[in-house]
């Protein structure tokens, strides 16, 4: 696939910097998420990626990987560059054993965290990795067993998103508050609808195609909600579907606990 010039420039800043702080740690470089899932956007989106070592960094490795970070996010302010530092034998096995460790995010990187390590991340490397070193993706051995996907998509439900849709359906919260403008909106709808994607069809999904199949799967009463998802979603351009933002930010909310109390009807 044509990876865009932007990330090629990010990568390149990427592996320079990291080669000179911490020589020989990444072997393998994929990018995974929207760009491998050919949906990135140079406007909205993040670039994601998975950092593959033979031992896991050591504190002292991950200090360096704090600096390589900030400097990297002062080169290019966005988009940002995110994922989870992980071994190969960690790729091998279930995601959900991976033991903590480094995480990029936000120009910085987390320690001792699992972010990152989940059987969709594990599932788009896979099937869509972008290799910019190391060994092809889809040469790697990877854990990507479906009910493991399903299983993190159902945890997902009650863990995360059900918490979001309690926060938000307060107003004055600073999530309530939030889903007045458009981004928070379309992070629930096609989040969501994501992760109804997986636990239905096992399958990993861009926020895109989340949305094109939450308009189709859900039906008429939801396509005004997902259709401004969608022109969020791809840089806010035309006219918003909701003039009134508390509208728009209740049918969030209730597409939110729609789709939890379906998911929930099919397990």
């Amino acid at each position: 696939m044509t990876v865009d010039p932007l990330v090629r420039e990010v990568v390149g800043a990427y592996l320079t910097l990291t080669d000179a702080a911490v020589p020989g740690l990444v072997q393998g470089l994929y990018l995974t998420g929207s760009v491998a899932l050919d949906d990135f956007l140079r406007r909205r989106g993040d670039v994601d990626f998975v950092a593959v070592s033979a031992v896991p960094a050591s504190a002292g490795e991950t200090a360096a990987l704090q600096q390589v970070h900030a400097r990297l996010a002062a080169h290019v302010r966005r988009p940002f560059f995110e994922g989870p530092y992980v071994t190969w034998d960690e790729l091998a096995a279930d995601p959900s054993a991976a033991r903590p460790g480094p995480y990029a995010h936000r120009g910085g990187v987390l320690s001792g965290v699992t972010h990152g390590r989940q059987p969709a991340t594990w599932q788009v490397l896979s099937r869509h990795g972008v290799t910019m070193r190391g060994p092809e993706a889809r040469d790697l051995t990877v854990d990507t067993a479906p009910q493991e996907l399903a299983d993190w998509a159902r945890d997902s439900l009650e863990r995360y998103w059900r918490p979001w849709w309690e926060r938000g359906s307060r107003p004055f919260s600073s999530e309530g508050l939030a889903l007045l403008g458009s981004e928070a909106p379309a992070w629930g709808v096609l989040g969501i609808s994501r992760a109804h994607r997986a636990l239905a069809t096992g399958e990993a999904v861009s926020k895109t195609e989340a949305g094109e199949y939450a308009r189709k799967e859900f039906g008429p009463r939801w396509h005004r909600i997902v259709d401004e998802a969608l022109r969020a979603r791809r840089g806010g351009d035309g006219r918003s579907h909701y003039p009134v933002p508390p509208r728009r930010r209740a049918d969030a909310l209730a597409f939110v606990d729609m789709v939890i109390e379906d998911a929930r009807s099919r397990t």
